[in-house]
């Protein structure tokens, strides 16, 4: 059993790997070997840091699917986009939803991922920051992500691409940190795909618990038919 001072020690340890996470600008190779490192020992980390952010969003994707979804959860395609080890995947199956694939740059973090059965399929080696070409649009009912949008990883424009993959009348669910949500063009992006008719906003939590020494903003987006239609080309 560890002593008050060896909690404390570990506590501020996990808390480093945490904020050295969000210092890699958003980099496919180094977020992949900093995550290639980290896979093991980050439930644990964030357990230590009172992460509920998974928990919020799957209740999130139960509440949409109730109000608005009118199959049965088992029916209702998710993708959990920057799955990670699998944590939001573990809620939405603990709420009945049946039909997860995972996606996550990290292939070491899927492998953890894949090991909840939590599941349908899961892959490595997909970049947020990129076109997702190897999915079709319009596949999923309800995309879910959760510490995607965070300092150092996924880029604001990066939820076009979720939109695309998202069913029209489909929704998205995000978490963004605060820190994120001030240091970024986030609600700008926002508004960009609002005005261009891809996405509405359908709710919004501001300031709701995430981790210990940080809050976060939840978004619900309800996507729109011309998400999932082929951008018009210039002359």
């Amino acid at each position: 059993m560890n002593t008050p001072d060896q909690q404390t020690a570990q506590e501020q340890a996990a808390r480093k790997r945490i904020k050295d996470s969000h210092a890699l600008d958003s980099d496919a190779s180094r977020l992949a070997n900093f995550y290639r490192g980290w896979a093991r020992s980050y439930e644990m980390d964030v357990d230590r840091d009172g992460y509920c952010g998974p928990m919020i969003v799957a209740e999130l994707a139960g509440a949409v699917q109730t109000a608005y979804l009118a199959r049965q959860r088992t029916a209702i395609a998710i993708l959990d986009a920057g799955c990670g080890t699998g944590l939001v995947g573990v809620e939405l199956e603990r709420l009945g939803f049946r039909l997860i694939d995972g996606i996550d740059l990290s292939e070491e973090m899927v492998e953890q991922a894949r090991q909840t059965r939590a599941y349908r399929h899961v892959r490595g080696d997909v970049d947020l920051n990129g076109p997702l070409s190897d999915y079709a649009s319009a596949s999923y009912d309800i995309t879910v992500c959760c510490g995607v949008f965070t300092l150092g990883h996924v880029r604001p424009d990066g939820l076009r691409e979720l939109a695309r993959v998202t069913r029209p009348n489909g929704f998205i669910i995000a978490s963004t940190r605060k820190s994120y949500a001030e240091a970024t063009s986030f609600e700008g992006e926002v508004r960009r795909l609002q005005d261009a008719g891809v996405l509405v906003l359908a709710q919004r939590l501001n300031d709701g618990r995430y981790v210990a020494e940080e809050d976060a903003h939840y978004w619900v987006f309800q996507v729109l038919k011309k998400a999932s239609a082929p951008e018009e080309q210039g002359p």
